[in-house]
């Protein structure tokens, strides 16, 4: 399973460089300059064909990939030979306007960003189900007794459904996830529904510092009603069977799934379950093994069907979920520099490819379908953070390069090589560093796990 998903994982994130990279290939070509090579992965070629001028590789490292164009180092020869500027040569990249190398460098992460909208409008031109539990809520404080958290300063109680966060109605636990999560630090208007009563409250969630998203102190409500039982776990051979319901486990009431929390993590040998089965009690003992201290149960969820959407209305909603997925991105970029721990919130290639395949492959366990979707979605998150992260003023990426290339079009005149080569040996520090940073920070999540 673990070669698989290594596999998926660089699958998918080749799809996501391929994109890329084609955009500046097909870009280049359009405004004049010549391209040598495409490559997917880096470091040696294992495999090349030249087809016309341009040759086509496949690096020995999987990850990442190049356009290279011909005349991208003429200025670090022009630096070398000690001239002041680089020679205009017809065909080359650095012979290019200014703004045709602009042109170029932005054709990258716009392709990221059109194969987003692509994707997104993909999976809901073909629908898709989607399994989640009720607006309903238990308080953590619940849970944990003598912690207080901003669901407990708002007021809120355990049983209140949450049916409006900031003006956005709230439709299920989903929605209050993704509305609190992307609002850190900020105050929030809720509407509860408590006792047949809509309330009125406000919250301001807390961010966690691991992650940068805002957390209020809240579990899902979801019923004790056994939806399945894994073959060969505590619960199958105790006797448990879908449509059991839980009511006490060790004499303790268990109201709301999450309650088996605090009595699992107390590590007790053995559950004693009492359960009701058609209308009738009764009780069994589950024998447990421990750290994972997994019984073996899935719960009953709500599952709901979207709709297929026409072409038109597809691309259309493909398009909001780009952009608000941008949005949230580049709201999330901006929590770098508020403290949160960076070695869990910067991933590095390897566990980015992890993921992917991590996604892919749960996905493909439930149908090909659903693997498929659930790949496309994931890609597209990463094709739109590789599109900001490209188009940051920083040395080397496209952003970087784009503020070079405007500085000269303003300014009619060519950089002298010396600032060029500066600008790119700073980028090359600052890239590399990242790189070490974000590998150790992959590390680390791998030794937590």
């Amino acid at each position: 399973m673990l070669i698989i998903k290594i596999l998926l994982g660089f699958l998918g994130l080749g799809i996501v460089v391929f994109v890329h990279e084609l955009g500046h290939f097909l870009a280049a070509r359009a405004v004049g300059i010549d391209v040598e090579a495409f490559s997917l992965g880096w470091g040696n070629p294992i495999l090349k064909k030249k087809i016309g001028h341009v040759e086509y590789r496949i690096g020995m490292f999987p990850v990442g990939g190049y356009c290279k164009m011909r005349g991208e180092s003429e200025f670090q020869e022009a630096y070398e030979n000690r001239k002041n500027a680089v020679p205009p040569v017809p065909g080359t990249y650095m012979g290019a306007s200014p703004w045709r190398r602009i042109i170029t460098c932005v054709a990258g992460p716009l392709f990221n960003l059109i194969f987003a909208v692509l994707a997104f409008s993909v999976i809901w031109g073909m629908g898709f189900k989607v399994s989640t539990l009720e607006n309903k809520i238990v308080l953590s404080s619940t849970i944990t007794p003598g912690e207080r958290y901003p669901a407990d300063e708002a007021d809120l109680q355990t049983g209140d459904r949450i049916i409006e966060i900031g003006g956005k109605p709230i439709n299920y636990y989903h929605d209050i996830r993704e509305q609190i999560a992307v609002n850190p630090e900020k105050t929030l208007s809720l509407k509860v529904e408590r006792d047949g009563a809509v309330r009125d409250l406000t919250i301001k969630p807390h961010m966690d510092k691991s992650t940068g998203e805002g957390k209020i102190g809240v579990y899902f409500w979801n019923d004790p009603v056994v939806d399945a039982v894994t073959p060969g776990s505590p619960a199958d051979i105790g006797g448990l069977k879908p449509g059991d319901r839980l009511l006490r486990v060790n004499g303790e009431p268990v109201p709301y799934t999450v309650a088996l929390l605090p009595i699992i993590e107390r590590q007790p040998p053995v559950l004693s379950v009492e359960y009701e089965r058609n209308g009738r009690a009764g009780q069994t003992d589950l024998i447990m093994a421990y750290p994972a201290g997994d019984i073996g149960i899935s719960y009953r969820t709500v599952e709901y069907q979207t709709p297929r959407l026409s072409p038109a209305g597809a691309i259309a909603k493909g398009s909001a979920e780009a952009w608000k997925t941008l949005a949230i991105s580049v709201r999330s970029f901006a929590l770098l520099f508020k403290g949160i721990d960076l070695t869990q919130a910067v991933s590095g290639p390897v566990r980015i490819t992890y993921m992917v395949g991590d996604v892919a492959t749960e996905g493909f366990g439930q149908s090909f379908a659903d693997g498929l979707r659930s790949m496309a979605n994931f890609l597209s998150l990463i094709s739109i953070a590789l599109c900001i992260m490209n188009l940051l003023p920083i040395p080397i990426v496209d952003g970087g390069m784009i503020l070079l290339w405007l500085v000269e079009g303003i300014t009619r005149k060519p950089l002298h090589p010396r600032i060029i080569t500066g600008f790119q040996a700073v980028g090359a520090v600052l890239i590399f560093g990242l790189m070490a940073f974000a590998l150790f920070g992959d590390i680390l999540y791998f030794v937590r796990r």
